[in-house]
């Protein structure tokens, strides 16, 4: 393996050609600068992105004459004649002409800016629109942030957005206070397991529309809905490769290559690969990670664009349940184990492939009206063998609990899901009298299946006198029915885990008794039908949508006991924007939520319970959102209220761990603020900070209203500022520092507390011809800090303090 990157590195070194430099700026009508623009030899590979403020410098290689091809998004592209002879350094200036008709209108090709700020959402009114001019906030994250923070999970990059903090190591957040795990692959339903949080190696940012947006996407959670959006191929040949290395054993490749395939550039791919072996601070936590993305967009005439995505994903590693601490009882220490301990025995294993294909289709009849069409196509599969604990504690013959062993539990479970989502709508804009209108109306499709196949294995609990199985819980008033050790205590199926005495070992699955179940096979689809108009006249713009959604869940699908559920949703949204100046825009909003709570969402009823209520939700927002620094960094401010209905939280069952029960009502107020982007051409910056209080307003438990949700911290926030000096014999070289604050969290115990964390990074980075050389530090101050938790069972620390150097070529 060292060898390889030894070859590879010194062919990559191997630049002798003899070049000529064009140095300029790339400006709009108004004498701006156009961040991001795209400047092609053509004929070659040869190119360059225009900076913050609109320069560039593209070496070539020596010719009697070039053509330049310069465009940029939402304007019209130009093709120039070049006399290398002629030209005089710095003095070269293109202006391009705004065309408000070369906005896509879905995501069909790639995004050229090179920046934290990302300009259009394409998820926010399901048409490409201005962030600015979208009345909700929308906060987001784009590949160059990730890049500088080598952020290869989504979990380390929410830290870069307000109202965002982990709820646990899985792939669930808290998003305003609310618990979500329902999130989307551009714009639509994506699949997946929960146990692991996805990498970020094809995507070209990831968003999030806060508050409820059943409106747009149909059954969502209250909170906010992450948007992954995917990488797509670029009109200009680009290729990066990449190597990192770092503590915890930590081996990382990746390579993006995009480009034309033909001459006419009709036909355009791009090629993400990424492969991660890595251990972790926590025992038996490693895991190892690869992905293959290919994607194409073909562009067969100035009014069609189709594109294509296929990725395959797969992790290989252990299902990381959290670090228990000593028995529960008020004033328990953290520190009791050390942050290191996960409960796994060498031979658990947790096996996770995903694989998904989009294709979306984008035709103008004429400029004003245009089809849109985008499927999805899902598969999760999931192969899991584990030892976790039981939600308790040993019991001794008493019934006294041992703080210091937990009880023990083991699953073996195989299962696959299907996810499809169809998405079409047609936009037509036209006017009556001064004022504008953008239409739309569609039809989607959402359709989940949990086919049959699904099984679980499970052992547990302690052992019957008669030895012909076991019982969940030790009862001590029944002690005839239960076998006893010579110290007198029960003897447990599954041997208890010593907290102060740990064992990490092959485990005696022959030795367990076990019970065999079949998963319920389930299947739930949603057909939603939506009208929206977005109506501008002078400075005010409103948004007005309705969506009328039928829900039908399939108990039992397949069987001859299958059983149909319906329900049905009308779901409006309300929006307004007033342009305050060319700057800055006050905005406003209202919108619901709703979310069948039923075995198709959920899963087995013999493992979670129910039937269940829907989610029910409602949200009034209102803020700014402004553009300063010529237009490089975007602001802004929102003010909000979330209520939301019939929570599904853990039922703390110890015979059935995973069960669920239903809570009445929480709300959450808060205010928060986001800015990203540029303040001169070598700062970029990011940061963010929401003051959020979420309140249990409703329950079946007394003793819980008032009291703040689980995981929902009153403050949280960061920053990350990066440097980069362009001038002297320091050229190249750049510094970052950043850091993320959460405070005091409750969990699902009501004697236990999450402290507040404050965890400092930094990074330093030299680039040098196509080269670039990077080490990223992490937790600075070696801050011991839990990102989130359930119970005594079940914390999650995070990492102590790392390193990840990287060396990447681009060209």
């Amino acid at each position: 393996m060292k060898l390889f990157f030894t070859l590879l590195f010194c062919l990559l070194l191997q630049t002798v050609y003899s070049q000529s430099v064009i140095q300029g700026a790339v400006l709009n009508q108004d004498q701006q600068p156009i961040v991001g623009a795209t400047l092609l030899i053509t004929g070659t590979n040869q190119g360059t992105v225009t900076d913050v403020e609109g320069k560039f410098s593209l070496s070539f290689n020596r010719s009697s004459n070039i053509v330049l091809r310069v465009s940029a998004i939402g304007y019209v592209a130009e093709s120039i004649n070049v006399d290398p002879a002629n030209l005089v350094t710095g003095s070269f200036t293109v202006t391009l002409q705004e065309d408000e008709y070369r906005l896509q209108a879905v995501e069909i090709t790639g995004r050229r800016e090179d920046s934290y700020k990302n300009d259009v959402s394409f998820s926010g009114t399901k048409v490409a629109s201005p962030i600015k001019d979208i009345p909700q906030s929308i906060s987001f994250v784009t590949k160059e942030l990730m890049v500088d923070q080598q952020a290869f999970t989504t979990g380390e990059v929410v830290k870069n957005m307000s109202g965002i903090n982990q709820f646990s190591s899985y792939d669930d957040f808290t998003l305003r206070g609310f618990r979500s795990s329902n999130q989307l692959i551009n714009g639509l339903r994506a699949g997946g397991i929960f146990w692991a949080l996805p990498i970020t190696a094809n995507l070209e940012r990831i968003e999030v529309i806060k508050g409820p947006a059943s409106a747009l996407f149909a059954n969502t959670d209250p909170g906010g809905t992450i948007n992954r959006v995917t990488k797509k191929p670029l009109d200009e040949s680009r290729k990066s490769l990449q190597f990192s290395t770092g503590s915890f054993n930590t081996y990382r490749v990746a390579l993006d290559f995009t480009g034309p395939m033909n001459e006419e550039k009709t036909l355009l791919y791009r090629l993400n690969v990424a492969y991660q072996d890595t251990e972790s601070f926590r025992t038996l936590q490693g895991r190892t990670d690869m992905m293959v993305a290919p994607s194409f967009t073909f562009l067969p005439s100035d009014k069609t664009a189709i594109n294509f995505d296929l990725v395959y994903s797969a992790t290989r590693g252990k299902l990381d349940r959290g670090q228990p601490i000593f028995g529960a009882s008020a004033g328990t220490d953290l520190f009791s184990t050390p942050i290191s301990l996960a409960i796994a025995y060498v031979d658990d294993y947790l096996n996770i492939d995903n694989l998904f294909s989009t294709i979306s289709l984008q035709h103008k009849f004429t400029e004003k009206t245009s089809l849109n069409v985008s499927y999805i196509k899902y598969l999760a599969q999931e192969d899991l063998q584990e030892h976790r604990t039981s939600n308790q504690f040993a019991r001794d013959g008493d019934g006294n609990e041992i703080p210091t062993l937990m009880g023990m539990s083991t699953i073996r479970r195989f299962q696959r899901n299907y996810t499809d989502n169809l998405s079409a709508y047609l936009v037509h804009e036209f006017a009556t009298g001064k004022i504008r209108h953008k239409l739309l109306g569609g039809y989607d499709y959402i359709q989940r299946v949990l086919p049959v196949g699904g099984a679980t294995q499970n052992a547990g609990g302690y052992l019957r006198a008669d030895g012909s199985g076991f019982i969940n819980t030790f009862n001590p008033y029944n002690r005839d029915a239960y076998q006893f050790d010579q110290n007198g205590n029960p003897i447990p199926n599954v041997p208890h885990f010593n907290l102060a005495n740990p064992r990490f070992t092959i485990s005696n699955y022959e030795n367990y008794l076990f019970i065999n179940n079949p998963l319920t096979a389930a299947k739930y689809s949603v057909n939603g039908f939506y009208i929206q108009d977005q109506i501008e006249y002078n400075k005010l713009t409103l948004l007005l949508s309705l969506r009328q959604e039928f829900y039908t869940d399939l108990l039992g699908f397949g069987g001859s006991e299958e059983e149909e559920v319906t329900q049905a949703a009308l779901i409006p949204r309300l929006g307004a924007v007033y342009a305050l100046n060319k700057n800055i825009n006050a905005y406003a909003t209202y919108s619901q939520g709703y979310q069948p709570q039923g075995a198709g969402f959920i899963g087995s009823p013999e493992v979670f319970g129910g039937p269940f209520d829907p989610l029910t939700s409602r949200m009034g927002e209102t803020g700014f959102k402004g553009e300063f620094f010529n237009r490089r960094l975007f602001a802004t401010t929102a003010i909000y209220q979330i209520t939301q209905n019939n929570i599904l939280i853990n039922a703390n069952n110890p015979e059935n761990p995973d069960l669920l029960a239903q809570r009445g009502q929480e709300r959450a107020r808060g205010i928060e603020f986001d800015l990203a982007g540029n303040i001169t051409k070598n700062l970029s910056l990011t940061a963010n900070y929401a003051y959020n209080r979420a309140i249990i307003t409703e329950s079946d438990n007394e003793q819980e209203i008032g009291e703040i949700k689980e995981n929902a911290p009153l403050h949280q926030g960061g920053f990350w500022a990066k440097y980069v000096l362009t001038e002297g014999n320091l050229n190249g070289l750049g510094i970052a520092l950043g850091g993320n604050f959460v405070s005091s969290r409750n969990t699902f115990s009501p004697i236990l507390t999450l402290p507040s964390y404050f965890v400092a990074d930094a990074a330093l980075y030299y680039t040098v011809d196509k080269f670039r050389v990077s080490v990223n530090f992490r937790n600075l101050a070696n801050q011991v800090h839990w990102v989130g938790g359930y119970d005594f069972n079940r914390l999650f620390p995070g990492e102590p303090r790392n390193f990840l150097a990287t060396v990447a070529y681009n060209f």
